[in-house]
């Protein structure tokens, strides 16, 4: 069993805090990511975990043993780096056996774990080669099968994909859950893209200026946004935002918008102020019949669908419809909101409001 526990991990470097008072767990063969912008705190959260760096306060565990202050040897970790870390004056063979050499192995062992790795990542036939004349792709396959050959409890991947090419590096994502489901490891791994998070992940910890925004699964985070940030960073295009002011009560399905009432989730909480009312392009439709209206500004055709921006009183919306509906520039249209998936926010703390949506997922 590999399961990962991080309690209250923080992490200062001199002045400044890179990770603050952190806390989520890992299950045992959980595909686990860190999300976020750059700068945000995953990476040395990643490195923590890995014993590469010692965190200011807090714990960690693996396998229900506290690690928080071992040597990386002794954690029984691997860590995948983004650009590879391969040995350049070794062949592939030479590279995927030398974590087993350096333990002492016995050659005709290591013969076979390399062997086994080869067959599992698809390289037994560049096994000879030098590693400096591979691919992006197969120096990628080889940096896993070294971490992979050790069999370790967990591995922590620092964005691995992130120098190869758009289209190959789709092509890998799926390999590397593939591969994931095969061998059922747990697997921690830190990206700032967030549809390769969405593709990959069991669970998202969304990360933004040294803090945890929130944690859920895929579909939690991007139906159910704990804060605006969440709601921005995760979906292309990301959610729309109304601005609104006034007063909401507890049991409130209602609000003004533009003096034109709007349907939300039964809100669980008390709420005055500037307000904001999120709604994700895919739910807003474009109708002839409603008094919430606006100016068709641009729209940007994808195939099945369009993206159709449409700026009203209250800010600019993006809204994703079928492409066969004629929507041109300069056009007034109707605008219809699914009440039941929209999102109430707090402009000043950025925290969704409680409801029937999203009760019980503010993480973080």
């Amino acid at each position: 069993m590999a399961e990962i526990v991080v309690k209250d991990i923080r992490k200062e470097f001199g002045d400044f805090v890179a990770v603050r008072e952190t806390s989520f767990t890992v299950e045992d063969g959980e595909f686990f990511m860190l999300l976020g912008p750059s700068g945000c705190g995953k990476t040395t959260t990643l490195r923590m975990i890995a014993g590469l760096e010692a965190p200011t306060a807090g714990k960690i565990y693996l396998d229900g043993e506290e690690i928080t202050h071992r040597a990386p040897p002794e954690r029984d970790i691997a860590f995948v780096f983004q650009m590879f870390a391969l040995y350049p004056h070794m062949n592939v063979y030479n590279n995927l056996g030398y974590p087993l050499r350096s333990q002492g192995m016995p050659r005709a062992q290591v013969r076979e774990k390399v062997e086994w790795v080869a067959d599992l990542l698809g390289i037994r036939g560049i096994l000879k080669r030098p590693v400096g004349g591979l691919s992006g792709g197969d120096r990628q396959r080889v940096a896993l099968g070294r971490a992979i050959v050790r069999e370790p409890k967990a591995f922590m991947m620092d964005e691995p994909l992130g120098a190869l090419d758009a289209e190959f590096r789709e092509h890998m994502a799926e390999e590397l859950r593939a591969l994931h489901d095969r061998m059922g490891a747990t697997t921690v791994y830190v990206t700032h893209d967030q549809l390769e998070a969405m593709q990959m992940g069991d669970k998202i910890v969304v990360m933004n200026n040294s803090v945890v925004e929130q944690f859920g699964t895929p579909q939690e985070i991007y139906d159910k946004p704990a804060t605006m940030f969440v709601a921005d960073f995760i979906g292309s295009p990301s959610m729309n935002f109304l601005d609104f002011s006034g007063a909401l009560a507890h049991g409130d399905t209602a609000i003004e918008l533009d003096g034109f009432p709007m349907g939300v989730p039964e809100l669980h909480e008390d709420a005055s102020g500037d307000l904001v009312y999120g709604v994700r392009p895919e739910h807003v439709r474009l109708v002839s019949d409603s008094t919430y209206r606006g100016e068709v500004m641009a729209t940007e055709y994808l195939g099945t669908t369009q993206i159709v921006t449409v700026r009203t009183p209250n800010g600019e919306v993006k809204a994703r419809i079928a492409s066969d509906r004629p929507a041109k520039a300069g056009e007034t249209v109707g605008l219809d909101f699914n009440s039941a998936t929209v999102t109430v926010f707090d402009r000043a703390t950025g925290r969704a409001l409680r409801s029937e949506l999203n009760e019980g997922l503010h993480h973080g």
